[in-house]
């Protein structure tokens, strides 16, 4: 998974990026137009591998991986001329979700570009430069469309009217403020749009980066914020980037110490890529091949050959079945050979949709 940092100037992208990825990268000063970043991984927090571990005692434990890139020199009007362009808009489209990083702390060292803090001004601000963006590739699409149209072959024309007229119907819905991803799209209409990349498609996590004395009031805060939505997208969350990151830096048992003496639930690493699993619709499953137990990544409703084509091809190629038993199942029996006596190891076939907390023997002949 990759997921894209954004955020106005001064938001605190950088110290919220050092949170998710335990850094402690320094922001800079950058020119307006100069297109910087940072790229980082995060282990993905799975409580589940510590049990499986006391099952299967492999010599290596693998987590799944989020790879987060924080991306400076975004500016108000980025998206409004021409559109994004070239380095920023590579690494915009190529990520499955855009975390965007909203401004609450006060700090007059760290003035705000707009001179005042208003999460919500600063939302709309980049909710409409991601807007101007998808606009200007329709625009340039449907002028294509209509040069096309004047040589289209009869059994090609259908098509591209087809076409004309989702971009049409797209086009006002952006003008009327409404991105993609909260605009009423069937499923066919929703893959023919795949090519297009539009940023406004993508799902989003906001990020309200608070001072500490607003810890309090971080579930108050959301609500507040979401307020401004009708649909399921962004999903917002309330998190003091500044605290966060200094307790990334200490050992697991003494940040969590921290934590409770403030009352803080979980480390925002565990929130935050929780909430990108949900807005992704993601789960996981696990193997234990070659003395070596790793968790995997899929979405909701991946079949078992697809699942094993996430490992290598060449078991999605050659699949024979899938010895298959659940986490809580196997955790329910407490150990291997329990299930294997009760007959509880499942063989599934290619067209079985695995289910999270799947752990997964992939036969294969290839």
């Amino acid at each position: 998974m990759e997921i894209s940092i954004i955020g106005l100037p001064k938001s605190g992208k950088t110290t919220i990026f050092n949170a998710l990825t335990k850094r402690s990268t320094a922001a800079e000063v950058r020119a307006p137009s100069a297109l910087t970043y940072n790229i980082g991984t995060a282990k993905v927090p799975e409580p589940r591998l510590e049990f499986l571990t006391s099952i299967f005692h492999p010599k290596k434990v693998t987590a799944a991986e989020i790879r987060y890139i924080d991306i400076a020199g975004i500016t108000k009007g980025f998206g409004r001329s021409e559109g994004i362009g070239g380095q920023l808009l590579n690494y915009l489209s190529k990520a499955d979700l855009l975390l965007h990083v909203v401004r609450a702390f006060r700090d007059e060292g760290i003035p705000h570009i707009d001179s005042s803090i208003d999460p919500k001004r600063d939302m709309a601000t980049m909710n409409l430069e991601l807007i101007f963006s998808d606009l200007s590739i329709i625009e340039k699409r449907i002028q294509r469309i209509q040069e096309l149209l004047k040589s289209a072959k009869p059994h090609e024309r259908d098509l591209v009217l087809k076409e004309q007229t989702l971009l049409q119907k797209i086009k006002v819905a952006l003008e009327g403020e409404t991105p993609i991803r909260e605009q009423k799209l069937s499923a066919e209409e929703v893959r023919s749009l795949a090519n297009y990349q539009f940023l406004t498609a993508k799902p989003m996590l906001v990020v309200i980066n608070i001072d500490e004395d607003q810890i309090s009031q971080a579930a108050a805060i959301e609500t507040e914020l979401r307020k401004n939505y009708s649909g399921t997208h962004p999903k917002i969350i309330a998190i003091c980037g500044k605290l966060e990151m200094e307790l990334a830096q200490l050992e697991d048992a003494e940040a969590k110490e921290f934590r409770n003496a403030l009352g803080l639930s979980e480390p925002v690493l565990d929130r935050v890529i929780r909430t990108s699993y949900e807005l992704l619709g993601l789960i996981s499953f696990f193997t234990t091949v070659s003395e070596e137990l790793k968790a995997w990544t899929i979405p909701k409703g991946t079949t078992a050959l697809k699942a094993a084509g996430k490992i290598h091809s060449d078991i999605e190629r050659g699949f024979i079945k899938a010895e298959v038993i659940n986490f809580t199942e196997l955790q329910r029996l407490g150990s291997l050979a329990e299930a294997r006596r009760q007959g509880l190891l499942r063989l599934e076939g290619k067209n079985y949709i695995v289910e999270d907390g799947d752990i997964i023997t992939f036969m294969f002949n290839v």
